[in-house]
């Protein structure tokens, strides 16, 4: 039997018997876990816990295109199909590659580490002021880190990135269409973020080559002049 629940002013339907087994599952890794003892068994019982409260949405709308996989595909199409987002991922995706080292691979997951929040944040209604400008901010920085070759200390890029990341994880989780399943729509975001900083790692690894380092600079400032064109409102 179907139930229809009203969550933030729109109505989702759930199944009773759904419900009822991820209940059971609940209860079960948060009372078994205890019994194990040991020092792991809070992080058993926590771990459980977060599986369980992610599974249960999810499940409850699979039987729904719309839910799920509506959910992905807005997700995944959303960082693609704005400007500002795409430039200033593909920025840092080619900053990792100016940085080096580590970099190359721990500012592109600094940054959907972090958005996810921003996203969560979002998708709650969780108030945070200036979204659009520091969109519009990332991109100027970033751009400027690219097209000036700065190298400062990795876990400095990383607050960098890190604070950016609230925002453009924020603008997502706050567009998330009424219809479509949260926990998809994030992973979709997620993902395609991923994708762009893989494609400004690619672009970035012409700077092997002195001739090319001249177009990968010069990009990185055409990415910051996209971020004063949004931030004065010319685009």
């Amino acid at each position: 039997m179907s139930v229809p629940l009203v969550l933030k002013d729109q109505v989702v339907t759930t199944d009773l018997a759904t419900e009822a087994e991820g209940s059971v599952a609940f209860f079960r890794a948060t009372r078994i876990a205890p019994a194990l003892g040991g020092p792991k068994a809070n992080w058993i019982t926590f771990a459980a816990r977060v599986l369980v409260f992610l599974i249960l949405p999810a499940t409850a709308s699979a039987h729904t295109e719309t839910g799920v996989v509506g959910g992905f595909l807005s997700g995944f199409k959303h960082p693609m199909s704005g400007l500002d987002h795409l430039v200033a991922m593909v920025a840092v995706g080619i900053w990792g590659v100016f940085l080096g080292g580590r970099a190359v691979w721990i500012l592109p997951v600094v940054f959907p580490v972090v958005m996810a929040f921003g996203g969560a944040a979002g998708i709650m209604g969780l108030p945070l002021p200036g979204v659009e400008t520091g969109i519009a901010l990332s991109a100027i920085v970033l751009g400027l880190m690219v097209a000036l070759a700065v190298k400062p200390r990795l876990w400095i890029a990383a607050v960098i990135v890190g604070i950016f990341a609230i925002f453009h994880g924020y603008a997502h989780g706050k567009e998330l269409p009424r219809s479509d399943n949260a926990l998809a729509y994030a992973i979709g975001f997620v993902i395609a973020t991923g994708v762009l900083h893989l494609a400004g790692i690619a672009f970035g690894e012409l700077t092997r080559w002195p001739k090319w380092e001249i177009a990968v600079r010069a990009c990185g400032g055409v990415i910051a002049a996209v971020g004063v064109a949004f931030l004065f409102g010319w685009l």
